[in-house]
């Protein structure tokens, strides 16, 4: 046991690259099967048929998402106590997330977070701790959103899948105690850091705990409201809310930006009916990756190229020059 143990960490990256390899060429092929089976003509006519009204309304709910994302990066602020403006951290945090979402995480939540704030003037730990709270906020949103919607019954999986209901529900309950217990953990904890492997993890207040959980729940919840609205209310909320939440899973282990593809195939498995056809619920994911992908990414990056012209050295005006670095520098956490 032991013999293989270590073949297997000594195998390890060898082990996940083909292992995610496998995972992709399974995704491509359920892909392939699914796309010789839709009418792309329909697909065609769907997005042809959405009424108008139901586009600016899916684009107001994604403004909503968006600035309510954003707002993790003032959590950032509250949390590092930086003094970098709270327009600046909202710039950041929407460009962040824009490119997150169509390239993946490490260019736009690690890789541009880096770029625009030590180029503001902040030191790179502090960027580093402004993203994990970021990345942290969101998933620990996801997870107890998740597991009240799976404990409740509130998604149901097909009878094909190895993963039975039941089995989904007490995955919930275990989802819900988990985020319970960070709760309890940032209450009463005297303990307020831990250093794993040489890196410094400080657990926030427990007001800032809250703020997390209610800000990451509210935004999954308005995207999955964008794909409800796009789906012309012909599939109840709940249930288009349990798919988003199982693809974003999905889309997380087969390490694909955007879960392109990933995200098709699980809510054509969850959702489609003799109500719901395949070309319908395509047709309105079309629509919602134009709308709460693609969009948000060409203003992003359009963003990105302004600050990047503006900003002409580390230092900014509104950070008070060295005084931000020489704040941050001792890290005071809250």
């Amino acid at each position: 046991m032991e013999t293989l143990t270590a073949w297997a960490r000594s195998h390890w990256p060898a082990i996940k690259k083909w292992g995610t390899a496998g995972f992709v060429a399974l995704v491509v092929t359920l892909l392939v099967i699914a796309a010789t089976r839709v009418h792309w003509g329909e697909v065609l006519d769907a997005i042809a048929a959405m009424p108008a009204d139901r586009l600016w309304i899916a684009a107001a709910v994604t403004l909503a998402s968006y600035v309510l994302y954003c707002s993790f990066d003032l959590l950032g602020k509250w949390y590092t106590g930086h003094a970098l403006a709270w327009w600046r951290c909202m710039m950041v945090g929407f460009i962040s997330y824009a490119f997150t979402m169509n390239l993946g995480a490490p260019v736009g939540g690690l890789g541009m977070r880096l770029r625009l704030y030590t180029k503001q003037g902040l030191a790179q730990g502090v960027t580093l701790r402004i993203m994990g709270l970021s990345l942290a906020t969101n998933w620990i949103g996801y997870v107890m959103l998740a597991g009240i919607v799976f404990a409740l019954g509130g998604e149901r999986l097909p009878e094909d899948w190895k993963l039975g209901n039941d089995a989904l529900r007490i995955i919930g309950v275990v989802m819900v105690l988990l985020i319970a217990g960070y709760l309890v953990l940032c209450g009463v904890s005297r303990t307020r850091s831990w250093n794993v492997h040489g890196h410094e993890i400080e657990l926030p207040s427990l007001r800032i705990a809250l703020l997390q959980v209610s800000l990451a729940m509210v935004n999954w919840a308005l995207i999955g409201a964008v794909v409800y609205i796009l789906l012309q209310q012909k599939v109840d909320y709940v249930l288009v809310l349990g798919a988003l939440l199982v693809s974003a899973v999905a889309g997380a282990l087969a390490h694909i930006p955007g879960g392109l593809g990933v995200l098709e195939s699980v809510f054509i498995a969850l959702l489609a009916s003799s109500s719901v056809t395949r070309s319908s619920i395509l047709g309105a994911l079309l629509v919602y990756r134009a709308i709460y992908y693609l969009l948000p990414l060409f203003i992003a990056g359009s963003w990105y190229l302004g600050a990047e012209a503006r900003m002409e050295g580390p230092y900014s005006e509104e950070t008070g020059g060295r005084g931000v670095r020489g704040r941050c520098q001792n890290y005071p956490y809250r």
